[in-house]
C-alpha cells in the first residue's frame, strides 16, 4: 500500500469513526469483492455469503469505535467476517455437490430425484463479477485466489469442521500468520495449527491432482476455446455422441438442486438420450466463467415467452482436453409434482429464488 493510500485510509477511517457512513463505505468497498469470496468459500453458497457479508459490514459499522488500529483494517474486517460466518453455518446446513450427497443412478430407472426440502447444495460463484485477482493474496499463501473458489476445493472444505475450514482459508488462501490466524478465531497459535494440519491431510486427499488454474495454463486459451466451443456445438446440435467422445471414461454429470447424478461412459450416454439431447427440446449456448472455471450457458425454448431463456449454468471441470465434469447449476422451478415434470422441465417456469445461477451474475443475458 502507498503512503497515499495509507493517508486516504486514515482519512476515511477518523471520518468513519466520527459517524460518517459514507466514508465508512469509501473505506470498505474496495474489499467487499474479497471478502464475499472469502465468505463463500466458508459457506459453499454465494446466498449465504452475501448475508453474512451483510451481517459482517453491519457488525463493522457499529464496532469501529473499537478498531484501535493495533493489525490492520483489512485483518480486523476479516476477523469479522470469518467469526460471522461461523455463527451462520452453525444455523444452515452443510452445503454439498450431488456427488457427495448420494451414489450415483442409473438413467434406465427413470425419475431424478426430488430436491431436499431445504437447500444443501453448494452454489457457483461469479468470480469474474466481483473481479477475484490472479495469483495468490499473499507470498506465504499456498493456494491461488481463483483456485480457491473452484468447485473441487470449496466442496473439500465444506468437509471440514468449521475451525478447521476457517484456519485452512486464513493461513493457506489469505497468507495470514499463524499468531494473526489465532487472534482472528481467539484461540491460541497451537490448535490453529493443529486444526490446519488436520485440515490440509483432509483437503489433499479430496483434491485432484490438479487444479482447473493449471490445467487452463496448460490448455491455452485457444486450447479452451475448442473444448468449451465443441461442446456447445455438440450440445446445440443434440449429438450425443460427440458430447460423450469430449468426456473422460468416469466422467460425472449432477445437476443441482436434483440430487441425482449420473458417472462413467455409458451411464452419461443413457442419461444424455434419455434427457436433454432426446430431441424434446431446443438449445443454445453461451460461453461463460465460474467459480475459476470454464462455464456454459444452456439456454432452452421457452414456448410462454417465445425465446430461449436460461436453463442451467453449466460449470465444467477439465482434465486436460476432456470434461471430467459438468456441474449443471439448473435455473428453472422444482416445485411441480406433476408425473410428467422430469419429461417437461425445460418448460417450467423460471426459479426466481435461485440466485446461484442468476445468469446476470455470470455476465450472461437473461436470453439467447
Amino acid at each position: 500500500m502507498t503512503t497515499a493510500e495509507t493517508t486516504e485510509e486514515r482519512e476515511l477511517l477518523a471520518a468513519a469513526r466520527g459517524g460518517d457512513e459514507g466514508a465508512f463505505q469509501r473505506l470498505v468497498e474496495p474489499r467487499r469483492g474479497e471478502l464475499l469470496a472469502h465468505c463463500y468459500r466458508m459457506t459453499g453458497s454465494v446466498h449465504d455469503a452475501e448475508d453474512a457479508l451483510q451481517e459482517a459490514m453491519l457488525r463493522a459499522w457499529r464496532g469501529l469505535a473499537r478498531f484501535e488500529g493495533r493489525s490492520s483494517l483489512r485483518s480486523w474486517l476479516y476477523t469479522i467476517a470469518t467469526n460471522t460466518c461461523l455463527n451462520l453455518i452453525e444455523r444452515r446446513p452443510k452445503r454439498v455437490l450431488p456427488i457427495d450427497y448420494g451414489p450415483s443412478v442409473d438413467p434406465h430407472d427413470g425419475g431424478l430425484g426430488l430436491p431436499p426440502t431445504e437447500s444443501v447444495w453448494m452454489e457457483p460463484f461469479p468470480d469474474e463479477q466481483v473481479g477475484l485477482a490472479d495469483g495468490y493474496a499473499a507470498p506465504e499463501a499456498r493456494y491461488e485466489l481463483r483456485e480457491s473458489v473452484e468447485l473441487a476445493f470449496v466442496a473439500a472444505l465444506q468437509h471440514l469442521p468449521a475451525n478447521q475450514r476457517a484456519a485452512l482459508i486464513l493461513r493457506e488462501v489469505l497468507g495470514f500468520s499463524a499468531k494473526e490466524a489465532a487472534a482472528s478465531l481467539d484461540t491460541s497459535v497451537a490448535s490453529v495449527n493443529s486444526a490446519l494440519q488436520r485440515a490440509r491431510k483432509t483437503v489433499d486427499e479430496s483434491l485432484p491432482e490438479q487444479s482447473q488454474q493449471a490445467t487452463l495454463r496448460t490448455l491455452g486459451d485457444d486450447g479452451l476455446r475448442k473444448v468449451v466451443e465443441g461442446y456447445m456445438d455438440a450440445m446445440s446440435r443434440g449429438d450425443v455422441e460427440a458430447v460423450v467422445s469430449m468426456l473422460a471414461e468416469d466422467a460425472a454429470w449432477s445437476m443441482p438442486p436434483l440430487p441425482a447424478w449420473f458417472h462413467g461412459t455409458e451411464a452419461l450416454r443413457g442419461f444424455l438420450q434419455f434427457g436433454p439431447l432426446s430431441g424434446d427440446w431446443r438449445w443454445r449456448h453461451l460461453p461463460a466463467h465460474a467459480s475459476g472455471q470454464a462455464a456454459v450457458g444452456s439456454y432452452a425454448w421457452f414456448e410462454p415467452d417465445g425465446t430461449y431463456r436460461p436453463f442451467a449454468l453449466d460449470v465444467l471441470t477439465l482434465e486436460g482436453e476432456k470434461i471430467k465434469a459438468v456441474t449443471s447449476f439448473i435455473t428453472r422451478s422444482t416445485l411441480s409434482r406433476d408425473e410428467h415434470f422430469y419429461e417437461r422441465y425445460p418448460e417450467q417456469p423460471m426459479d426466481d429464488s435461485n440466485l446461484s445461477a442468476q445468469f446476470e451474475r455470470f455476465e450472461l443475458p437473461d436470453e439467447a
